[in-house]
């Protein structure tokens, strides 16, 4: 947990940006600054999978931030107790305020505030149809990072690819959950076919084979001509987790418009990115990959604009701002910059 922890620090702390000022005409400086959201909501799923990695995921960015107030929610076990690593992660994200409460009502509890949970200002964190529904509804009283439903991975092979471990990337996404999405777009049928076997072969010794079974009732397999048109599935499809598992040239890559994060090669398992590589794992399901991105520093952040004029920068903008309010109907607007400058003329 230590090594995932010091790369997911090491990746967020990378997006840190340095502030850039830019006179626009002169006499006209503009510029922007972040500042950290104060109170963010984490919520940590601890169902049948306590996953203590999205402590990390949330946590360390919203400390790099500077967040001065972070929330965590997560349900407990039948004896009252929360899983001690989502513990442990907490501790070394320096969060002390955590609530076992689950599900929608702890998205709810985190927008409005209870007479023991604080309200927040902005709600993170992956969860089932129940956990993404209260956060979509509740958006109009409190900001989300995105909707984050059951998830779901989209594996492009080929005839390079290897079958044991598309396979593998599969049915590790399949035992998240038995509405987990497992999709395999194949340009060659003979990987098709041996991908196929592997995964009947490797599902009957995971432990949460019962799950997986269920998500792969509903997972698909499908074959396409070439690569180009299993990149142009996946973008209309819009996956969380976008597996390569293929020949790739930096062309192929460039026609890659919607995925929230994507896996390269054969040695780049989407466990990697789950856990330790240093990306974040909160990310877009269901579609909504087309508009939005994974959770990131500037997730945790607000982003205000500054602007300062001196008198000769005034005096240059003056009639443009001047014309554009009056034919607008707005003379109080028009009358803000001319009093300013009759004054200054005097």
């Amino acid at each position: 947990m230590l090594q995932a922890k010091k790369n997911i620090q090491k990746f967020h702390s990378a997006q840190k940006q340095a502030v850039v000022r830019v006179e626009t005409t002169p006499g006209i400086q503009c510029w922007r600054e972040s500042r950290a959201i104060e109170k963010v909501g984490l919520y940590i799923p601890g169902g049948s999978a306590p996953l203590f990695s999205t402590v990390l995921m949330l946590g360390v960015p919203a400390m790099i931030a500077g967040c001065k107030e972070i929330v965590l929610c997560t349900p407990c076990d039948k004896s009252g107790k929360v899983n001690d690593a989502i513990l442990f992660a907490a501790s070394l994200c320096g969060i002390t305020k955590i609530f076992k409460v689950g599900g929608a009502q702890a998205i709810a509890a985190m927008a409005y505030g209870t007479k023991t949970i604080p309200a927040v200002y902005k709600i993170f964190g992956p969860g089932n149809q129940y956990v993404t529904a209260a956060k979509q509804i509740l958006q109009t009283k409190v900001a989300i990072d995105m909707p984050a439903g059951p998830s779901e991975v989209l594996v492009i092979a080929d005839s390079t690819s290897v079958a044991d471990y598309v396979a593998a990337d599969l049915l590790a996404q399949a035992e998240h959950g038995p509405d987990s999405q497992v999709i395999l777009v194949c340009t060659n049928i003979d990987i098709a076919k041996k991908v196929e076997k592997a995964v009947a072969e490797q599902l009957s010794q995971l432990p949460r084979k019962d799950i997986a079974t269920k998500a792969l009732k509903h997972a698909r397999l499908i074959v396409l001509k070439n690569l180009g048109e299993a990149v142009a599935f996946s973008n209309l499809y819009a996956p969380e987790h976008l597996i390569l598992a293929c020949k790739t040239t930096s062309r192929l890559l460039k026609q890659i418009t919607t995925a929230g994060s994507v896996f390269i090669g054969n040695y780049s398992p989407e466990s990697v990115g789950d856990y330790a590589s240093g990306t974040n794992h909160t990310l877009p399901t269901n579609g909504y990959a087309t508009a939005y991105s994974g959770v990131s520093l500037d997730s945790f952040y607000k982003k205000i604009t500054f602007q300062q004029l001196t008198k000769d920068g005034l005096h240059n903008i003056a009639k443009t701002v001047t014309t554009m309010a009056e034919a607008e109907g707005l003379q109080a607007h028009s009358n803000a910059v001319k009093i300013r400058i009759l004054s200054n003329d005097k």
